[in-house]
Parts: structure tokens; sequence; C-alpha cells
């Protein structure tokens, strides 16, 4: 016997089965969420995922500090620097020093070729090594006047090592230095075609040659100004002065390149060698007539003026006096 239902009832039926399959929908998904909670692999991705959000969040707000930390880094030029070296220079424009007319670069035959200029300049460097300029100079001058070719290569490649180290004996460490003319002389006609070097590396190559002679040379001799020329006087001024403070010529030379304006690498060495020739002597420097004696931390006259009130001080406390 067929039952038969009635429109209302199915209705009611349907109704009653959906939110019965919505029901248990729901508490499956809940199930799931709740199984994938209690799950430690779960658990600790998705910590690890918040972590590399977290992350790359800061990274993408955090500014870029290289910048800053290269900053600190740079040497920061010293105080006044720019206050004394132009007075330096003014000093230097006024006063005459034996550098101006004896100096290395100075000493090159003006009515030589380009090349033979060059090369009279390498060698004027080579000899200067630890000896004063006016020594050096009549040493070159000598060469000059002596030399078959008027001191060409060829004139250091044809005379035997004995007899150019008695032609500069005048000169330091002269056999030494006729030693390492004779091999740079065969070094620039083998790998050179008759010239010399015009880079700092092939300069330096060369026996007897640093990198105060290469760049003070690629400065006179090819024009070229690609760093500091640093000698013992500029090395102890430079020191004296609180500009510096190094343990050779060539940390000097690190040093005064990282802030000292490029435009002005050139000068400084005539400046400062004709200043430490005249004024700022290795022993006993002039203070009271220096010009920039106040701005010298090295100043014999504040040293003075210190002493000055030391013993004023002890004894007036000696003494019992108040101020």
């Amino acid at each position: 016997m067929s039952v038969r239902r009635s429109p209302r009832n199915s209705h009611v039926v349907a109704t009653v089965a959906k939110q019965e399959a919505s029901t248990i929908t729901t508490q499956q998904a809940n199930k799931r969420s709740i199984k994938q909670q209690d799950s430690p692999s779960s658990s600790s991705t998705a910590i690890k995922k918040t972590k590399l959000e977290v992350v790359k969040k800061e990274e993408a707000s955090e500014p870029d500090t290289s910048l800053l930390h290269r900053r600190s880094d740079a040497k920061q030029p010293p105080a006044n620097w720019s206050i004394v070296y132009d007075l330096l220079e003014a000093l230097r424009e006024k006063e005459k020093a034996p550098v101006d007319t004896m100096g290395c670069e100075r000493l090159a035959d003006a009515a030589a070729t380009p090349i033979m200029q060059r090369f009279q300049t390498l060698v004027a460097l080579m000899l200067s090594s630890q000896t004063k300029d006016t020594v050096t100079s009549v040493a070159v001058r000598k060469l000059q006047q002596e030399l078959p070719g008027g001191l060409c290569l060829q004139d250091i490649l044809d005379i035997d090592e004995a007899a150019l180290d008695k032609m500069i004996a005048t000169i330091g460490f002269h056999t030494k230095k006729a030693s390492y003319l004779k091999r740079t002389a065969e070094i620039l006609r083998d790998q050179y075609g008759g010239d010399i070097p015009d880079t700092i590396e092939g300069l330096t190559s060369l026996p007897g040659v640093g990198p105060k002679m290469g760049y003070l040379t690629l400065q006179v001799a090819w024009n070229k100004n690609l760093g500091i020329g640093v000698d013992v006087h500029v090395h102890r001024i430079c020191n004296r002065l609180g500009w510096v403070k190094t343990k050779t010529p060539e940390e000097t030379r690190l040093d005064l390149q990282s802030w000292l304006p490029k435009d002005k690498w050139k000068k400084i060495n005539p400046i400062m060698v004709g200043y430490g020739q005249i004024v700022c002597l290795p022993r006993g420097p002039k203070c009271d007539v220096c010009p920039v004696s106040q701005y010298c931390p090295s100043s014999e006259l504040k040293k003075i003026v210190k002493r000055v009130k030391k013993v004023e001080s002890v004894y007036f406390k000696e003494e019992g006096v108040d101020f």
C-alpha cells in the first residue's frame, strides 16, 4: 500500500535535510581545523611563515645603511687644514727654497727632446733618494755635461757601472743607485722602446723606484696627477701639523689622498718640501717665524708657553699667592 505525501510535508522534510547537511559540513570543517591546529608540524610551519613575513616587512622598511658605514670609515679632513694650506702656499710664493731651483722636476734639459727630458727626470728622482736637492742637482748637471749624449738612455747603457758610480759618488748610496740606473736603462730599452713607463705600476717595477718617485715622475714627465709624491719632508710635516698620524711616507700618502682635494695633490709636494727646507726644519724648526704656528699642535712656541705657565703655577703655589 503506497503512502501519499502531501506537498507541504515534502517541503518541510527538504528544509530539515538541508539544515542537517549544512550542520554536518560545518562540524567536519571545524574538526579539520582543530586537527590541523593540534598538528605540531603544521603549527611550526605556520609560525615560520609568520616570522618570514615579519622579517620581509622589516627588511623592506629598513633603510640602507651601507653609505653611512662608508662615510664613517672615510677619513675626515683635519680642522683648519685649508687655512694652513693657504698660508703655506702664500709663504712659498714669497720665500724661495732650494727645491724651487734645484728640485728634480727642474733638472731636465729644456733643450732636449721630450723623451730625453722624461728620462732625465726619472734619473734625477732616482738619484735624489736620501740626498739633498743641492747635491742631486750638481750630480745631474755633471752627467749632462760630461756624458757624450748629454744624459740620454744610450749614455747609461754604454757607460761602465764602475765609471757611473764614480761620477755620482757625491750622492747618497751611489753604488746601489749606479746599479739601479744600469738595470733600469736595460729595461727601458727592452720593454718600453727607450721611453719611460707612463703608469705607476710600470714605474714602480723599475729597480729602486718607489711610489714617491713614481707619482712625481707621472706628474712631471707625463703630466698625470694620479697620486701624491710623499717624501720625508711631506711625511714629517704632515705629522707635525696633525694632519696624519702615520709611521711611513706611504701611509701618509694614502691618508692624504683620502681627504685632500685632488687639485692640490701636485702642489703639496713642492709647498711642503720648500717649507721644510726653510722653516719647518727636521731639527730646530723655526716656529717663531712660522705662519701656521698657532694651528700647529707641535709648535715649540706653544710648548714654551705651557712650560712658563707650569713654572708660574708652581712658583705662586709655593709663595702662597691667591688669585
